[in-house]
């Protein structure tokens, strides 16, 4: 379904429809409600598998990860990684090279934190919980938890970081 079939179905504009795709406006109930309808589904199996809890440790497998397109041209594939809705924080970008038998302690952050494997593969050590990872998985964690990754390749890691740091 495009994105103009949905606003029509849903009775919305397609800018609407698209702005709330985007993470850039949150719909009313009324317009949510209508959007879910105008998707076939029942509202209660819409919510169904929402945890209110927040996740501390979230991790995508790189087969997991959607494709989907934005707009009316050929070429363009996206692969929403992450989206959070996190308060108001700074934003830092990082890509750390580990090296093989590369060591370092627990360590924690004031931030959350966005880990993206570009290549190699990695054991990250997060509280008491190993997350085994390769090119293409991505992890999504509270860095205040005790954390430590391990290289577990015979080759440099390279990971994209991203901190978000929140300001008080």
């Amino acid at each position: 379904m495009t994105v103009q079939e949905l606003a029509e179905k849903s009775g919305v504009t397609k800018g609407l429809i698209s702005q709330i795709e985007n993470g850039r406006s949150i719909p009313s109930l009324p317009v949510l409600f209508g959007i879910i309808q105008s998707l076939g589904l029942a509202v209660s199996d819409f919510f169904k598998d929402m945890n209110l809890k927040e996740v501390e440790v979230l991790v995508q497998r790189k087969e997991d990860y959607n494709q989907f397109t934005k707009e009316d041209a050929d070429g363009f594939s996206y692969q929403r990684v992450l989206v959070r809705n996190l308060p108001a924080s700074t934003v830092d970008f990082v890509i750390l090279t580990l090296a093989p038998g590369a060591r370092r302690e627990l360590v924690s952050t004031d931030a959350y934190e966005y880990k993206y494997i570009l290549s190699g593969s990695v054991d990250y050590h997060i509280s008491d919980v190993v997350y085994s990872l390769k090119a293409g998985d991505s992890l999504f964690f509270d860095g205040r938890l005790m954390h430590v990754p391990k290289n577990t390749g015979r080759k440099d890691c390279v990971m994209l970081i991203v901190y978000f740091f929140n300001q008080k």
